[in-house]
């Protein structure tokens, strides 16, 4: 049996597991590329951030995915041009700010920051993080909801999210400057 017929095969038994540890895949990949290629080279590598990267695929993109995706395909079967482009609409103008607020607030709680720091973060980076977001995956999830069979649709969202990790991974781990102007932080 080939690999892409065992993962089917996990996707049909285990479906949520399967989904959540593609998304772990994904998730520690992008930070490894994003610590070895995009970042400073003299920083040296950070263990524990690939570990929180990889840890936030496995506990909430994947599960949460799993379940919004679901949830998405069960109220808007079909792949019709208007159903299509409802989706892309949904998950980018609701569900795109949740899973910003979901990945600082991971990042934050996990490195032992305050609510003060989350906050900053928000307002700092919330904003990029969401824009940031539409120049990917309105295009990629209009692939994804026209012509991704329901099952693979977060096979195919962590394959495109490797790249876009990277700059997750940036993103999520650049220290906030506290001298930002407020007009620039509100979304």
């Amino acid at each position: 049996m080939g690999l892409w017929a065992r993962y089917n095969k996990l996707l049909d038994a285990q479906p949520l597991l399967t989904k959540a540890f593609t998304s772990l895949v994904g998730f520690t990949a992008g930070d490894v590329l994003a610590q070895k290629f995009i970042e400073d080279s003299e920083k040296p590598y950070d263990v524990m951030r690939t570990v929180r990267m990889g840890s936030f695929g496995l506990l909430l993109h994947g599960t949460t995915g799993h379940y919004f995706y679901g949830f998405l395909d069960s109220k808007m079967p079909g792949t019709k041009p208007v159903t299509v482009a409802t989706k892309v609409a949904i998950d980018q103008f609701f569900w795109n700010p949740i899973f910003g607020l979901m990945f600082f607030g991971y990042g934050n709680l996990m490195e032992g920051k305050s609510m003060e720091d989350y906050k900053k973060k928000i307002g700092a980076d919330l904003q990029t993080a969401v824009m940031g977001s539409w120049a990917v995956w309105i295009p990629a999830h209009t692939v994804n909801f026209a012509f991704v069979p329901p099952a693979q649709r977060l096979l195919y969202i962590n394959t495109i999210q490797i790249g876009y990790n990277v700059f997750l991974s940036f993103l999520g781990n650049k220290e906030v400057e506290d001298d930002a102007p407020a007009e620039k932080k509100e979304l």
